[in-house]
Parts: structure tokens; C-alpha cells; sequence
């Protein structure tokens, strides 16, 4: 079985190295394939939703692996939508792509006839794509603009927005909260210090600068990684509200899902695995809907991780569903997230 494939990774890391290659390479593909082979069986059709499609890896696999299939691909950022539907184009009309985020999969489908699908799979990372180009904000390892947001073309605010506009102590909330960085409260008061004296943080540069500047050097050898690590994280996920995203796609899946639906998701931090875990388990032990497919996370080997840098930190969680008691009613969407300034 595929649980078998369980595999241990120390020190995960959150972004390739500076020389790492810039192309996507999906992240347990073979095990993310065979979980979808075991548990969707011999069916003569399969509709499967790719929910984070990025530059189209694990949908040119999918669509490889299973003729039958038939992929939809969601992704926020236009420009990974229009490098996977050029890398997809062989495979028309079995793909298409959908402008949106995963968080709104209810609309994003509406269109769909019918509207429930045989497998999801999700990768909750960055992709190397957004990670190389300095311009997009999400790399402490390039210099570009403190931006972070997965569309940017959304109307919404920026790295720098927050990091302008945002008290010190929500500062120091969020790089806990959604960083776990030990130093939260001494990073957002070395912003305050700055923003007194007129400081801005503009640049990504800028953000590193400042956050080796506060910790002392025999901190910053011990923190194991890239000092603005977790304040990177952290940012990137309350900026893209990253974690009620997930939440309420995870409200709105079960309705969506055939009975024998496989879900699978990849995640990279505690936070995201916490979320997929307790609802996986709340599927199968509450609501009495299914059977959860991974006891423990499947990890990387050594192989993938020295070949793959992103996957270091990869935990793969799958489920099943296999009734459909009280799965045929949407739930209403919750209200907007407003007012963080």
C-alpha cells in the first residue's frame, strides 16, 4: 500500500538554494499517482481537479497515467495558468484551466456538469516559478519589490503594505502565529524602530537586512536555515490568506466529491498539515464520510530530497470518501477577511 511509502526528512528547508533550477518538478509525485491509482480503481471516466495547478506537473502526469481522465486545473496566478496551458495544449480537450483560488472551489466548478469529481489534489507551496523571480517578493534570496501575493494582480495589500501599516504587536502575532519564529517580538519592534524614524521596508533586501541586523550572530547559526525564513513564511501566508483558504476549501470539498473521491494534499509547514489532519480525521471519525488513506505523513526519500530542494519539508495526507451522508449541501461562504489595518 501506499502508507508503506512513509519516509523521515530532518531539517526542512523552505526554498531552494540560489543555483537550484527554476523549473517545477512535483513534489511525491509517484505517490501522490499511486494513491490516485489504488483508490480510484478501473472507472471508465474520472474527473479530476488539479486545485493548485501552477506550471501543470502533476496534471501532464495525471493525464498521462489515466486515459480516461479528464483534469481541471485552478490556479490564482496568471502567469502559471498561461505557461500550463501552453505546456497542456497537447492534451485538449481533457484540460482546462480555471482562474481562481482553490479557497472558491464552489464557483470555480460551478460551470461544471455535473458537479462532483472522482480525485483532488492539492500542493500548498510556492513554486520554484515564483521563488526565482525576484520581482514577485516571495524569495529572501532575491532582491525585488516586498510584494508576496499569488495574483498580483489582485487588488489587495502587499508584504510592504503590512509591514508598513501593521502595529507592532500584530506584527509580532503574525510572525508567530504563522511563522512559529522564537524572535517574533524583537523583529516587529526593530520595524517599529525604523518606521519612527521614517523607515521603509520596500525591498526584500531590505526585510533581510533588518532581520540579521536585530539577531545576534550566534542566534542566527543556530536558527538551522535562512535567518527571514519564517518571517518570509509568515508574511506570504497572512498576505494570500493562505490558512482560511485552505479551511474553507476544505468546507466546501465534501459536497463536491463522487462517492470513492480521492483527496490528496501536500503540504509544507505544521500549520497547513494541523489543518488537513484534524479534518481528515473529523471526515472519517465525525461525519462518518470516508476512510483516511495516510495514519502518518508520507515523506520524501533521500533520493527525492537531494534531487528535489523544495520537497525537504513535504508531507503528503490523502482521503477517500465513501458515502455520501449529508455531503450534497454546500456550505454558505464565509464573510471576506476585512479590516487588517
Amino acid at each position: 500500500m501506499a502508507e508503506e511509502k512513509i519516509r523521515r526528512v530532518e531539517n526542512p528547508v523552505d526554498e531552494p538554494m540560489e543555483n537550484s533550477s527554476t523549473e517545477h518538478e512535483p513534489v511525491l509525485l509517484e505517490e501522490v499517482l499511486l494513491f490516485l491509482k489504488e483508490g480510484l480503481g478501473e472507472k471508465q471516466r474520472l474527473r479530476i481537479v488539479d486545485g493548485t495547478l501552477g506550471l501543470g506537473g502533476y496534471s501532464e502526469a495525471m493525464l498521462r497515467k489515466f486515459p480516461q481522465a479528464e483534469v481541471i486545473g485552478i490556479d490564482r496566478d496568471m502567469e502559471a495558468l498561461r505557461r500550463a496551458k501552453v505546456r497542456l495544449e497537447k492534451w485538449d480537450p481533457r484540460f482546462s484551466e480555471v482562474h481562481s483560488n482553490f479557497g472558491d472551489l464552489r464557483n470555480a466548478l460551478a460551470g461544471e456538469d455535473p458537479v462532483k469529481f472522482d480525485a483532488f489534489v492539492f500542493d500548498l507551496g510556492v513554486s520554484n516559478m515564483q521563488l526565482s523571480e525576484g520581482q514577485r517578493g516571495f524569495s529572501f534570496q532575491r532582491d525585488g519589490p516586498l510584494d508576496m501575493r499569488m495574483d498580483p494582480d489582485e487588488d489587495a495589500p502587499t508584504a510592504a503594505d503590512i509591514l508598513a501599516h501593521t502595529d507592532e504587536k500584530e506584527l509580532s502575532r503574525i510572525f508567530w502565529e504563522y511563522g512559529e519564529e522564537r524572535h517574533a517580538r524583537r523583529i516587529a519592534a526593530r520595524i517599529e524602530e525604523g518606521r519612527q524614524r521614517g523607515e521603509t521596508l520596500k525591498t526584500t533586501g531590505d526585510l533581510v537586512t533588518l532581520i540579521r541586523g536585530c539577531l545576534p550572530e550566534p542566534v542566527q547559526r543556530r536558527m538551522g536555515g535562512h535567518p527571514a525564513r519564517r518571517v518570509f513564511q509568515a508574511l506570504r501566508i497572512f498576505v494570500n490568506d493562505e490558512l482560511e483558504e485552505l479551511e474553507t476549501m476544505l468546507e466546501q470539498l465534501p459536497a463536491l466529491a463522487a462517492d470513492g473521491c480521492v483527496v490528496v494534499i501536500v503540504s509544507y509547514h505544521s500549520l497547513e498539515d494541523r489543518i488537513v489532519k484534524h479534518r481528515f480525521r473529523a471526515w472519517e471519525k465525525e461525519n462518518g464520510w470516508g476512510k483516511v488513506l495516510t495514519r502518518h505523513p508520507i515523506l520524501p526519500g533521500e533520493e527525492e530530497r537531494e534531487r528535489n530542494y523544495k520537497s525537504r519539508s513535504a508531507k503528503l495526507r490523502a482521503f477517500r470518501f465513501e458515502s455520501k451522508l449529508r455531503r450534497n449541501v454546500l456550505p454558505e461562504p464565509p464573510a471576506g477577511f476585512a479590516g487588517r489595518f
